[in-house]
């Protein structure tokens, strides 16, 4: 079992969470493309408050392809707002 793999299954007990339903990889990639193409600290807040809107019932289904896709194009688009 590699670090990531065991940690995320540590995680998971500690918060009640069926690793099942997680879908790391795409996780790791919105991640990925919010800390190169917003700025690093962005990607950790994006995971949190995803976490709470998919706590809470708001996140649409497809939210992690959603909140990918604004992060790649952010560049392109933040002076538009």
């Amino acid at each position: 079992m590699n670090v990531l793999t065991e940690w995320t299954a540590i995680v998971c007990r500690e918060l009640g969470v069926d690793p099942a339903e997680i879908d790391r990889d795409a996780l790791l990639d919105l991640t990925k493309e919010v800390a190169h193409g917003v700025t690093r600290p962005a990607a950790p807040l994006t995971a949190y408050l995803l976490g709470l809107a998919q706590g809470a019932g708001t996140a649409p289904p497809d939210a992690v392809e959603r909140l990918t896709a604004l992060a790649q194009e952010w560049e392109r688009t933040a002076g538009d707002s």
